[in-house]
């Protein structure tokens, strides 16, 4: 009786799962939380960066400067990505100034500041920055170049301008590069 028991429970549990009825767990993916939501691996920059509560600005200036469907492409891309807060920090009226559409173009031009070619881990930066004697520079997809130093683990970004960023979230893995969040904007000549 019992083997007549084993059989008919597999051969339920075969016909449920060839009907699709039982679900069968996924593999948990490793997230990172930054702006109180988990950014997925899977995901891509911005299916990642519009759950951020700290990167609306962002996520606002990237619509509004029509780079999303880029950000969105299969990259990799390495985004140094500012929060609320880092746009906070610029002159008042800045943000708004430039997120008018007559002032595309600049914001363009500060956005793809942000962006590096590939997808360049902390571990990848901290061997350039060895390699390099202290200070690594990455070119941008702006066309600028923007440099990156490790003083006590931390890494710092500092532009043309020689305004500076530190990382405060490294590492965030996307489907389609990596971000690290910075704590300031950085600004191109």
């Amino acid at each position: 009786m019992s083997k007549i028991r084993t059989f008919l429970a597999a051969a339920s549990t075969a016909a449920f799962l060839s009907a699709g009825l039982m679900a069968v767990p996924a593999q948990a993916e490793t997230t990172t939380m930054v702006g109180g939501a988990p950014m997925y691996p899977s995901k891509n920059i911005i299916q990642n960066a519009v759950n951020s509560k700290d990167h609306t600005t962002l996520v606002a200036a990237v619509k509004a400067a029509g780079l999303v469907e880029t950000l969105e492409g299969p990259g990799p891309f390495t985004v140094f990505a500012p929060t609320n807060a880092a746009f906070a920090k610029l002159p008042a009226g800045t943000v708004d100034t430039l997120l008018k559409p007559e002032n595309k173009a600049k914001l363009t031009s500060i956005l793809t500041y942000h962006v590096v070619p590939g997808r360049m881990t902390k571990a990848d930066l901290m061997a350039k920055i060895k390699m390099m004697g202290g200070k690594a520079e990455l070119k941008t997809v702006e066309g600028g170049s923007l440099w990156v130093s490790s003083d006590m683990g931390k890494l710092w970004i500092w532009d043309e301008n020689g305004g500076k960023a530190q990382v405060t979230i490294s590492d965030v893995m996307q489907s389609n590069g990596v971000i690290d969040v910075v704590d300031t904007v950085l600004m191109p000549k």
